[in-house]
């Protein structure tokens, strides 16, 4: 009986010996602050935003956002699995814990390789608690998330990792309309964000961030006008200067150019456009402009001399200049004003 009681008690001293360097074992690992740091990047990777956004202190406190001078009613739309890319190779680089007396804080580096480049990123954990009685949790001290604070020139709309928002989607309904606009969203970290615009008339070139730390990230796209949008411009201008043409008088109402004759005029003024202005538009603080640019007009027309009655043909190129203001409206359609 004593050899038989002496066995159970070894046997037990085993287990708990075994149990207690289990425990200790997986402290150190799994339920370690690199352990928890590396549950988020593996969720990350794996496309599991929900398990991602399920870890403690991964949405920042209005507290944070406050302090960061951002509003704490930011946007959760790009907190989805399909704005994702890349992340794979994940390392745990570094765990130091504070040097300070009853800091539980630890700062945690991990390497990783983020769309083909190699890449770190720190966060900031500390303890909150224990589990089941004997394992560590933890908690994000400063939130992971970054903020994607996007500015749209001469547009409002913006596609990033192939998801189209409007920038004035959580704006106030009786916001003035803008000529650019901008909006602050919540995104993860770490992770590489390609922003583009392409519509019918406006094309703004790709804009790529590798956003590697926490906070703010800002990103400015110029939409300018396309090929397309010259193409149409010139085709309204030349044709309101064809329909000035078709006036028979020398001051054309409403036209760029005119004529001032002094003999008598026989017979109607004919004119035609030898040179049309050549449509270039740069951004200006409301529309995109077209300065003061030179076309060329024609006119014939026969006219008697006051002094001795003499018929002449008067055949001659009329230069002018003229200007235009063009808008892209909400429904796409082009609004030209004319100077």
């Amino acid at each position: 009986m004593l050899r038989a009681v002496l066995a159970l008690v070894v046997v037990a001293a085993l287990l708990a010996a075994g149990l207690v360097g289990t425990i200790t074992a997986l402290n150190r690992t799994v339920y370690s602050a690199g352990g928890f740091v590396e549950q988020y990047l593996d969720a990350l990777a794996r496309g599991d935003t929900v398990g991602a956004l399920a870890l403690g202190g991964v949405m920042p406190s209005a507290a944070e956002l406050t302090a960061a001078e951002l509003t704490v009613e930011l946007p959760e739309t790009l907190l989805r699995a399909s704005v994702l890319s890349g992340l794979s190779d994940i390392e745990l680089k570094s765990d130091t814990p504070s040097n300070a007396a009853g800091d539980d804080t630890h700062r945690v580096v991990f390497d990783f390789d983020l769309n083909g480049t190699a890449s770190s990123m720190a966060f900031t954990v500390e303890r909150a608690g224990t589990f089941a009685g004997v394992f560590n949790a933890w908690t994000f001290a400063v939130s992971p998330l970054a903020v994607l604070q996007v500015s749209v020139l001469h547009e409002r709309t913006f596609t990033v990792n192939g998801l189209t928002l409007d920038t004035r989607a959580h704006a106030a309904e009786d916001a003035p309309a803008t000529f650019s606009s901008g909006a602050a969203y919540l995104a993860f970290a770490p992770n590489r964000y390609t922003i583009e615009h392409s519509s019918a008339m406006l094309t703004a070139e790709k804009t790529s961030v590798r956003v590697t730390a926490s906070g703010a990230t800002a990103v400015e796209i110029d939409a300018l006008p396309n090929e397309k949008m010259i193409a149409q411009v010139q085709s309204e201008l030349n044709k309101f200067l064809d329909e000035c043409a078709t006036q028979t008088v020398l001051q054309p109402t409403s036209c760029p150019w005119g004529i001032s004759i002094d003999d008598r005029i026989k017979g109607a003024p004919a004119w035609s456009i030898t040179g049309y202005p050549a449509v270039e538009l740069t951004a200006g603080e409301r529309s995109f402009e077209m300065v003061a640019t030179a076309g060329q007009a024609h006119i014939v027309v026969e006219v008697q001399s006051l002094f001795d009655g003499d018929i002449s043909t008067r055949d001659e190129d009329v230069p002018f200049t003229m200007g235009l203001s063009v808008i892209v409206q909400p429904s796409g359609a082009l609004a030209i004003q004319l100077h």
